[in-house]
């Protein structure tokens, strides 16, 4: 592969990671209807208030969001290229058990929700907590890590890293992805772990376009996550002609998502619902979460806009962090940095204080040479079989 294109798909990874990060934070939790309501439509940028900034501070758990602060998804993005940079190889749940952990941990860093100096795991979700309760505390097999987790979308947010590493090798990226991650998901959380390293990886072919991703992501998902990611994906193309009725898409979309995931209404936890009987976050081979295949769906309905599907992804609520994080780090993959607008990443980069420029640098280094790595041993084998 061509140097300079390596290196902006790498950053497209990074840069759609932060950027559809800090565009979905803002209006996490909120629906369709209600982001139009409270911002008098559609959001476009990152410079957007939280519409929960106005709560006592006990209230938005002393968090703050809007105006480019990204959120775990990013934080957990580069702890693992972090990991990359610190081994020079591939992972496995091993590592999870041992640097990831010390990622997350054991090592401070600028947390922008807080607005301070942190552990990436004060600001974590239970699920992700759970990594730490696993394999620092409870010392467990690293393989058996995801067992008794909810089952969420946690490891698939942070996962890009691992299919840039295997850039152009899908199938090895799926693997390594699983081999990791199930130090902390299981069942369809570890599965779109896996599928969405292998998008990443599918996306640095040259010549890949979204329905090149799309195949591949069908080929090697298995179960729910790969019915729900065919129905979506087709549900798109249907929808193409009407793509600008959004509420409509929306609404479709989320039925046809409505047969592989039952949280549906459920989405928000409420007190009134603790203890009752549920399907929601349980390991299952018929379901799957919800990020992945809106993102896939998103991208398909505008091959030729994929901003735009990032925007639209994140409008269409819930989960928008993360469905912002996963439609712009295959977007990125596939089209390079030069997709973001720079005033938005620079934004972002600031307020969050990253210095994406030097993530980008360090880990590329560290992909360059575990690539290297793989060809050698390639060209060697492949020595070795012209002798049988």
């Amino acid at each position: 592969m061509n140097e300079n294109v390596f290196e902006s798909k790498l950053r497209g990874v990074v840069f759609g990671t932060a950027f559809g990060d800090a565009l979905g934070a803002p209006v996490e939790r909120m629906t369709h209807e209600e982001i139009l309501a409270y911002y008098g439509g559609p959001i476009a940028t990152v410079k957007n208030r939280w519409y929960r900034a106005q709560l006592p501070a006990v209230e938005r758990l002393n968090r703050m969001r809007g105006y480019g602060i990204v959120t775990d998804d990013t934080l957990m993005t580069l702890a693992l290229m972090n990991v990359y940079c610190t081994e020079q190889r591939h992972l496995d749940a091993f590592d999870m058990a041992k640097e990831f952990v010390k990622e997350i941990g054991y090592r401070t860093r600028y947390v922008p929700e807080f607005d301070r100096e942190a552990l990436i795991l004060e600001r974590l979700f239970y699920p992700e907590k759970h990594i730490f309760n696993r394999h620092a505390l409870a010392n467990c097999d690293p393989r058996e890590g995801g067992q008794g987790n909810m089952v969420n979308c946690g490891a698939a947010m942070y996962i890009a890293p691992v299919g840039v590493v295997n850039a152009c090798r899908p199938k090895e990226a799926y693997d390594e992805a699983i081999d990791f991650a199930v130090g902390h998901q299981l069942s369809y959380g570890l599965e779109a772990a896996g599928v969405l390293a292998a998008c990443i990886a599918k996306a640095f072919d040259a010549d890949a376009d979204i329905d090149a991703v799309v195949e591949t992501a069908i080929a090697l998902a298995k179960d729910g996550t790969r019915e729900a990611i065919v129905a979506m994906t087709r549900e798109a193309v249907v929808l193409r002609p009407r793509r600008e009725e959004k509420a409509f898409i929306v609404k479709r979309f989320h039925e046809v998502l409505l047969q592989f995931s039952p949280v549906g209404e459920q989405f928000v936890r409420s007190i009134n619902r603790a203890g009752l009987p549920t399907a929601n976050y349980t390991p299952s081979r018929l379901y799957a979460i919800e990020e992945l295949p809106i993102a896939l769906a998103y991208l398909v309905l505008y091959p030729d806009d994929p901003i735009q599907a990032i925007m639209d992804g994140v409008n269409s609520g819930r989960d928008t962090d993360s469905i912002g994080v996963m439609t712009a780090a295959i977007a990125g993959a596939l089209h390079g940095a030069g997709l973001f607008d720079p005033q938005e990443i620079e934004t972002v980069d600031k307020k969050s204080r990253l210095d994406l420029e030097h993530c980008c640098a360090r880990f590329s280094q560290a992909a360059r040479a575990i690539l290297r790595e793989d060809a050698a041993k390639a060209r060697a084998f492949a020595q070795e079989m012209e002798g049988i």
